[in-house]
């Protein structure tokens, strides 16, 4: 696994975070228009993946503390 500064964490962060919002965005108006199910399905399962990605980039921000 690569080491990454704070700097590309934030960077990192903010476009995964952009890409959510995107996401979400994209999949209400698909749901609004009954557009493909499928293809809402694979934006969904996107979504959750970036969610993932997301917390664990915010994880890797919090400093480790000594137990």
């Amino acid at each position: 696994m690569e080491t990454l500064t704070p700097e590309q964490i934030s960077t990192r962060l903010a476009e995964l975070r952009q890409e959510h919002r995107l996401l979400d965005d994209q999949i209400q108006r698909m749901a609004a228009n009954g557009d493909d199910e499928l293809e809402a399905k694979r934006l969904k399962r996107r979504k959750l993946q970036l969610k993932d990605c997301i917390a664990r980039l915010a994880d890797m921000q919090i400093p480790d503390e000594p137990a």
